[in-house]
């Protein structure tokens, strides 16, 4: 096995270290399901026109079909031991890899660096609730930053709670997950006790109706926020085989993401609604921010409990869900230099240098630029492997050329590659359209018609690619080939 391609983190994982059954994978995904952006998933959809119950039944349905390139993803795991990036060399190259495992990679950077200012967000509303912060003190936003001095070091404390963490390697992230799901659990079911049973009538957290305007269709809302809710584990929908790689069969794989994925979002999205309901009737406003309710509930001591709850849903989502991908595809990069805690390291400079309080600053912003936009690039990359290994190959795959750079799989794939290319191209100027906020107006860069198209953003791109690549496997070797090899 070439150490050009190979490390102790990237190699296969033996046998008799596959020690995580399907308890365990459900753990990993309640612990990454119950987090603040999970609460707050529903704000949107209600936002955008939804009632309580269509946000729920979306949220379920949107789930269910992430789920299905999720078990589908995750089977090369478990068969072979190896993580995403490695089994993407298959269907991508060894060197063409590179290009699934740093889009994943920079998206996780993102999501790393959202969760970790929640969770600073949580340490600041500790601090002024033990004040030892004072908000009318603490008022001078930093130059560039835009955020003040103690919300800044509140970010970089939950920051290195994250490396302290990493740098012990994949069993302790694996142990934090088990540990903290019945915790999380737990603590869902009191919030949404204490809802049910803080107002008068509990009826009036279910009276709310939609709150679009008449001529605006349920259907208009709906695909937009489906493709959104997709989007929203699109990450982990490729990235799933660096933990199914850890299990000991297929079922224990399918079954515990089964258990953990649906049932969990669902819930967790039901309990922020309701809540929030419960907000309306005793605040007189809607409060979807978990860290905001908290503060308000009066007793220091239930506030600070209340918010390290906060911290651990929010460190158990994040180590799993937004390390362990990224740290790998950077591992991939260059095995011999970088190391799986190198790889974490990277990730987290990196969660800090994009700013993500400004990408939580508009909701409408972070449904359909931020999610939307990126199921457009994951989801091709989703459906060229999926139809690489399912239709091509039939699950067979030479374990051993995976990390030969002169193998079968070596340089890059041209039919992978063409076909990633087209199946974003029709997304982009609907992205474009919403990046710049033009789109539905005169001002739009591009028709409205690309709008329509960027609303189903993730299935056209994953229907799409799965197309164009079984087509382009098919003209032969020319096209099936790899560049790298042609031109040595």
């Amino acid at each position: 096995m070439s150490s050009l391609l190979s490390n102790p983190d990237l190699a296969a994982v033996p046998l008799d270290r596959r020690t995580w059954s399907k308890w365990h994978i459900a753990a990993l995904w309640i612990g990454m399901a119950v987090c603040i952006p999970t609460y707050m998933l529903a704000a949107g959809m209600i936002a955008a026109g939804m009632t309580w119950w269509q946000a729920v039944l979306t949220v379920l349905l949107g789930n269910l079909i992430v789920l299905l390139p999720m078990i589908a993803n995750g089977h090369a795991g478990t068969k072979y031991g190896v993580p995403f990036p490695v089994i993407a060399r298959a269907s991508f190259g060894t060197m063409g890899a590179h290009v699934p495992a740093m889009a994943r990679a920079i998206v996780a950077c993102g999501w790393f660096g959202i969760q970790t200012w929640i969770g600073g967000a949580a340490i600041y509303s500790i601090l002024v609730t033990l004040h030892w912060i004072s908000p009318a003190t603490d008022v001078d936003t930093l130059p560039v930053l835009g955020i003040s001095l103690g919300q800044f070091l509140c970010f970089i404390a939950f920051w290195i709670v994250h490396l302290a963490i990493v740098v012990t390697g994949i069993e302790s992230i694996k142990w934090l997950e088990a540990y903290a799901a019945p915790f999380l659990i737990a603590c869902g079911v009191a919030l949404l006790t204490w809802a049910i049973f803080a107002v008068d009538n509990a009826a009036e957290l279910f009276a709310a109706g939609p709150s679009r305007p008449d001529n605006v269709s349920f259907w208009s809302v709906f695909f937009p926020q489906l493709t959104a809710m997709v989007g929203f584990w699109a990450t982990l929908s490729l990235t799933i085989p660096d933990f199914t790689r850890y299990c000991r069969t297929q079922r224990d794989q399918a079954v515990g993401q089964l258990i953990g994925l649906p049932s969990t979002m669902t819930l967790f999205s039901f309990v922020g609604i309701i809540v929030t309901g419960a907000t309306v009737v005793l605040y007189g406003k809607a409060i979807w921010d978990p860290v905001e309710l908290v503060s308000r509930m009066g007793s220091p001591t239930i506030v600070v409990i209340a918010l390290a709850a906060v911290l651990i849903a929010t460190l158990s989502t994040n180590l799993a869900a937004n390390v362990v991908g990224p740290a790998n595809g950077f591992s991939n990069l260059c095995p011999r230099k970088i190391s799986f805690r190198s790889g974490a390291l990277i990730t987290a400079t990196i969660g800090v240098l994009i700013m993500p309080w400004r990408l939580m600053s508009d909701l409408s912003e972070y449904i359909f630029v931020w999610l939307i936009g990126y199921s457009a690039l994951l989801g091709p990359i989703a459906g060229i492997m999926i139809c690489d290994y399912f239709i091509i190959r039939r699950t067979k795959l030479n374990a051993v050329a995976l990390y030969d750079p002169e193998g079968e799989y070596a340089g890059i794939r041209i039919a992978a590659m063409l076909a990633l290319v087209l199946s974003v191209l029709p997304n982009v100027p609907g992205f474009l359209n919403a990046a710049t906020g033009t789109a539905g107006t005169p001002e739009a860069l591009f028709p409205s018609v690309f709008d329509e198209i960027y609303v189903y953003a993730w299935f056209v791109g994953i229907g799409l690619a799965m197309v164009l690549y079984w087509i382009f496997k098919q003209l032969g070797p020319a096209m099936a080939g790899t560049t790298w090899k042609a031109t040595r």
